[in-house]
């Protein structure tokens, strides 16, 4: 079986990991197939892309938020050159399924594929969509959710709750994990001599979070209290959390970017972190109790509200940037890392909420209806 399917999204992590999940899934699946992946250009969409085998394209375009006026008057004028472009680029490639992720180039794709007849779905990551998944839920053919659909944004019959898709090399490693812990003799665990502190700002980082750990650390060091840190800063605060670190004694190893998650996860006992979908999606996957710090700026407070489904579960803790302190920081970091029990605990929860197969059903899901629109179904 040979399929030809089009992704278009991309300008964060949280929107190009689960297009890259569903790519590499169907290209595992139907070896065979050709993916085109029409993005944004950014540098986070080049470097996640560089080493896969799809067809790449961008449009013209920009988005609307955290711009001037006029700056969203010159993106609106925008849209009819984009929307030319989709129509070419989907005419030439003449996909079964079109698939949008997120990001302002996603429109347009969209709109082309209704166009063109084209089947086409939306995967919504977080638990409050923008403002342009809500408009495109109304006709694209399906909308796949990562968390539970609360207030009905979108229409009933359309909606399918799938969980986030997660890269297989994230998949294979947490499966392999599982086998390995499943075949040991004795339940006993070695004693480990240091606790290990993975910290995310997502992929363009999180400067709060960055400056508050930092500090955090500093206090826990001060109490002799050093737990082995992985610190991703995103690119603008590598030095300043690396130097920061050196002041206060406190060894870290301090990236812009992980690249190996998988290892990060693995070896991770706890994770600060802040709560967009994907990185949610990754910690239940691997089983890895949290604290999250959601951003505070995000649309509609959708990473407060994807942090409260995990907390609600009992498999995270919500730490609100706006009174959090570098001394609470320390004191939530202190606590859980001296209670296994509860790390235990909260990890076993988080896993109850993995859905590993969310990039297969997408795909089996996407394609049933392209079949049954072939055959005038709805």
């Amino acid at each position: 079986m040979a399929v030809r399917l089009v992704i278009t999204g991309g300008g964060t992590g949280g929107h190009l990991f689960p297009g890259i999940a569903v790519a590499d899934e169907l290209l595992a699946r139907y070896p065979d197939s050709e993916v085109l992946f029409i993005g944004t250009g950014r540098e986070i969409d080049r470097r996640a892309l560089a080493d896969k085998p799809y067809r790449q394209a961008t449009l013209t375009g920009s988005g609307l938020k955290g711009i001037s006026w006029a700056g969203q008057m010159v993106s609106l004028a925008r849209v009819p050159v984009g929307l030319w472009q989709a129509l070419l680029l989907l005419r030439k490639f003449k996909p079964h399924l079109v698939l949008g992720v997120g990001g302002y180039v996603t429109g347009p794709v969209l709109l082309a594929a209704r166009v063109l007849g084209i089947t086409s779905c939306i995967h919504e990551q977080n638990s409050v969509p923008g403002l342009t998944n809500r408009l495109l839920g109304r006709f694209v053919d399906r909308v796949f959710l990562s968390l539970p659909d609360q207030s009905g944004y979108f229409p009933a019959a359309k909606t399918i709750l799938v969980g986030n898709p997660l890269r297989l090399e994230l998949l294979a490693a947490a499966r392999q994990a599982e086998m390995t812990e499943s075949s040991k003799v004795s339940p006993a665990k070695e004693k480990k001599i240091t606790n290990h502190l993975l910290v995310l700002g997502g992929s363009q980082g999180a400067h709060r979070v960055n400056q508050l750990m930092v500090e955090a650390a500093r206090l826990l060091a001060a109490q002799g209290i050093t737990p082995a840190i992985r610190h991703q800063t995103g690119r603008h605060d590598q030095e300043m959390a690396t130097e920061q670190y050196h002041q206060a004694g406190v060894e870290a190893e301090v990236q812009t970017f992980v690249n190996d998650m998988a290892a990060a996860y693995l070896a991770a006992d706890l994770v600060v972190s802040r709560a967009g979908a994907t990185t949610l999606a990754e910690l239940a996957l691997f089983g890895k109790p949290a604290l999250l710090i959601p951003y505070p700026h995000a649309a509609d407070d959708h990473q407060r509200r994807n942090a409260e489904i995990m907390v609600n579960q009992g498999a995270a803790r919500l730490l609100p940037e706006k009174d959090l302190s570098p001394r609470d920081l320390a004191g939530q970091i202190r606590e859980l890392l001296a209670d296994e029990e509860a790390r235990i605990k909260m990890a076993a929860q988080a896993r109850k909420m993995a859905r590993p197969q969310a990039a297969a059903e997408i795909i089996a899901q996407g394609l049933a209806v392209g079949g049954n629109r072939a055959r005038g179904e709805k």
